[in-house]
């Protein structure tokens, strides 16, 4: 069984400290979900950029938690030519927003987030995200 890492946090953590806590929280996602997860990158951001917040239509910048880029397994084909490694981005101020309006734990939110980004790469929908999510 994994356990998840106790995080106690008084100031908001930095791009490293976020990019570290995204790693730990990989570590607890279930391995029937990453073991075909390839090339895929997790990149922290403070925000999305221009362009994000326009194909995405958002109101505010801090709308969005994470994004998943890149094709995902449902489209895929072998004659695909790839441009580079699938992507997750994690936007470091929605989500302390977010964690500060919640109360939640943070590492649970950024392992929420992956979950989700992670399950957008296999076409899942929001209530396998759920039942993977709830998986120890």
């Amino acid at each position: 069984m994994n356990r998840k890492p106790a995080h106690t946090h008084t100031v908001p953590p930095s791009t490293p400290d976020l990019e570290r806590m995204a790693e730990e929280a990989l570590d607890t996602i279930p391995k029937a979900l990453l073991a075909p997860v390839g090339n895929l990158l997790i990149q922290v951001e403070d925000f999305p950029d221009e362009e994000t917040e326009r194909e995405m239509e958002l109101e505010s910048p801090f709308d969005l938690l994470g994004l998943y880029r890149g094709v995902d397994m449902t489209r895929q084909s072998v004659a695909d030519l790839r441009s580079g490694p699938d992507m997750i981005f994690l936007y470091r101020r929605p989500i302390l927003d977010y964690w500060c309006e919640t109360g939640e734990d943070l590492f649970a939110i950024v392992r929420h987030v992956l979950i989700h980004e992670i399950g957008h790469h296999f076409g899942f929908s929001d209530d396998d995200m759920e039942r993977i999510e709830s998986l120890e």
